[in-house]
């Protein structure tokens, strides 16, 4: 809020690039423009940082430190997620395909 107020000129331009993100965008550039808005203190729909983490662990003989940080994160990711999927009202949990 307080870039925004101090620089809308450059916040303007990004907001509105993460406005023009869909679904049908090519990945890349989702997450770049994700990466940038991110840096700038937008919220996003996906962290860039762990699509990089995670993309990076699809390497052969990667090594269990490395494991073990990627597996942190996602736990990390899910006990930040969760409460946030539990105050939703349009989130409900199916005992069917259990989630």
């Amino acid at each position: 809020q307080v870039f925004s107020h101090h620089c809308p000129f450059l916040m303007g331009p990004i907001e509105c690039l993460t406005d023009v993100v869909t679904p049908d965008t090519d990945m890349q550039v989702t997450l770049s423009i994700f990466e940038l808005a991110s840096a700038a203190g937008i919220p996003c729909e996906i962290d860039p940082a762990l699509v990089t983490v995670l993309a990076g662990s699809k390497m052969e003989g990667a090594s269990p430190e490395e494991d073990y940080k990627v597996a942190c994160l996602l736990l990390v990711f899910v006990a930040v997620s969760l409460p946030l999927l539990a105050s939703d009202p349009m989130s409900v949990y199916n005992t069917e395909v259990d989630g």
